[in-house]
Parts: C-alpha cells; sequence; structure tokens
C-alpha cells in the first residue's frame, strides 16, 4: 500500500488558515464530497464523532483524523497543509499544521488499520514534515506524499 493510491492529487490542498478545527472539518467534508463522491455532511458528523472520542492529534504538528463511512468502497485521504497552525489537543500540545484526514469504508477493518499505519509512519519522517512544511503547492505536496517509500503496515 502506496500513500498515492490513498490520495488523489486533487484531494491535496494548502490553506493560508482555517479559523477551528470545526471549520476544517467542514472543507475536508466538502473536497471528499468534490473528490471522492461522499457525502459532505456524513464525513463532517464521522469525522467529529471520532474526535469526540479523543484528539487526533499525533504531534509534530499532525493530525491525522479519521472516520468509517458507508459508501466508500475503498480508503480514501484528504491532505491539507496549513499556514497557520490550528490547536488540535495534540499529544505534545504543540498545534497542528499538516492534516491527513482517512477516510475507510464502514467494514474496511485491517486495509483501515494498514493505511493509518501507513499514514503515522509516513509523517513520523522528520524531513518529510520539513519538505510538506516548505512547499504550499498542491503538486509539489502530492508529489512528496507519494515519494515516501511504500511503508509495509503490520
Amino acid at each position: 500500500m502506496q500513500l498515492s493510491t490513498i490520495v488523489k492529487p486533487a484531494a491535496v490542498r494548502a490553506y493560508p488558515q482555517a479559523s477551528s478545527k470545526k471549520r476544517l472539518f467542514q472543507d475536508i467534508s466538502e473536497l471528499a464530497e468534490q473528490i471522492y463522491g461522499q457525502d459532505a455532511s456524513q464525513t463532517l458528523d464521522a469525522l467529529q464523532e471520532r474526535e469526540s472520542l479523543g484528539p487526533t492529534g499525533v504531534g509534530n504538528g499532525v493530525a491525522l483524523p479519521h472516520a468509517r463511512l458507508h459508501g466508500l468502497t475503498s480508503v480514501a485521504g484528504v491532505f491539507v497543509k496549513l499556514d497557520k497552525a490550528l490547536d488540535f489537543d495534540a499529544v505534545d500540545r504543540q498545534p497542528v499544521d499538516l492534516v491527513f484526514a482517512l477516510l475507510a469504508p464502514k467494514g474496511s477493518g485491517v486495509d483501515h488499520l494498514k493505511a493509518l499505519a501507513l499514514v503515522s509512519r509516513t509523517l513520523r519522517d522528520p524531513d518529510l514534515r520539513a519538505k510538506l512544511r516548505a512547499n504550499s503547492d498542491p503538486a509539489t505536496l502530492h508529489a512528496i506524499l507519494s515519494s515516501g517509500r511504500g511503508v509495509q503496515a503490520a
């Protein structure tokens, strides 16, 4: 599994700023609707429901919001780079500027977990994070994400 199979180039965006986590989730949900045909309100509800269970800020300025949704046929991603970091209640208490939202079919089980592990391991790389932060062009951001070696998830 590779990130290039999870996130389409059109699902990679750079935003100058999001006013709140809720607004960011709305933007991600609208993008998921445009790119993957997934109902925006269902996606928003699922992302917020998952976030209410515990924050998805994993540290180092990275958040991995995720949700399982009816209607999807495969795991899909939306990547957003923020110019102005948001508070995400991250484990290291640092604001988040790199957000990879992972959307999976309701019954995806292992594929969802493998994809989550892949994204997590990829964004744990400090050099990759630095390259993402140094660029704002969506095509370049997608190329950086896709250039990471295909990490074998457990």
